[in-house]
């Protein structure tokens, strides 16, 4: 599948190396060295990815994604962290982000994850993952949205797969080992917190009262369970 990549790395050795093997892979890469660069770009056109280094010159990487994620919920988004960046991993997956990476890292890994996130947007005729309600909401997994009435909520790339998975499986607990396996392919270095963040804003796009959820229930130390759809 060739897809049209964005990769915004300042570091010119690392830009040229990540978009070769993106390349090799076969996809389109566009780059940018800084943060008006990729706002620019953003603004021109879509892509299928973006790969945004937090660190850049002028708007950072979490500037570019706030700005990104006001127009466009689902394109998916891959963070190039720094190893102390604990913080930033977090808001990063607050504002919207869909998978990081730590520095230093392999260029498997990174290629895994490119592949895995493009995986949950190919979206063929064959196989369309569908349409259901929970509660008072309608959600449609090929649309990656959910409404409630008249109130539309998009949904990324990583909730739309975890929504499918518990839908399911519903009414049975779903762990973390599950999460990892079925919607970031394996990849042994998402941590759960990674996990329960995206968790947390698709309970807060699928519940009426997010503290006090009815549908997306925690089972605590095992996972997650979404009620069987007759629940009151």
């Amino acid at each position: 599948m060739t897809c049209s990549l964005l990769l915004v790395e300042d570091d010119a050795a690392i830009r040229t190396v990540l978009a070769d093997a993106l390349a090799h892979d076969g996809h389109v890469v566009t780059t940018a060295a800084d943060g008006d660069e990729a706002l620019a770009l953003l603004r021109e056109r879509s892509f299928d990815l973006c790969i945004l280094d937090i660190m850049l010159p002028g708007p950072s990487g979490l500037e570019i994604l706030e700005s990104l994620r006001r127009r466009d919920e689902v394109t998916p988004v891959l963070l190039l962290t720094a190893r102390s960046g604990e913080s930033d991993k977090i808001l990063g997956l607050e504002l919207g982000a869909d998978d990081y990476v730590t520095k230093p890292f392999s260029l498997r890994e990174l290629r895994t994850r490119v592949r895995v996130l493009l995986r949950r947007v190919d979206r063929p005729a064959s196989k369309p993952r569908g349409r259901f309600r929970i509660g008072d909401v309608d959600i449609d997994l090929d649309a990656y949205e959910l409404r409630r009435g008249d109130e539309l909520s998009r949904l990324s790339p990583t909730e739309t797969a975890m929504l499918a998975l518990l839908w399911q499986q519903r009414g049975r607990v779903v762990d973390r080992t599950q999460f990892l396996q079925e919607v970031w392919g394996g990849a042994g270095s998402v941590s759960d917190r990674t996990i329960d963040t995206h968790l947390l804003h698709l309970r807060q796009k699928l519940e009426r009262d997010p503290k006090n959820p009815q549908w997306l229930l925690t089972v605590h130390g095992v996972g997650y369970r979404l009620a069987p759809e007759e629940r009151p």
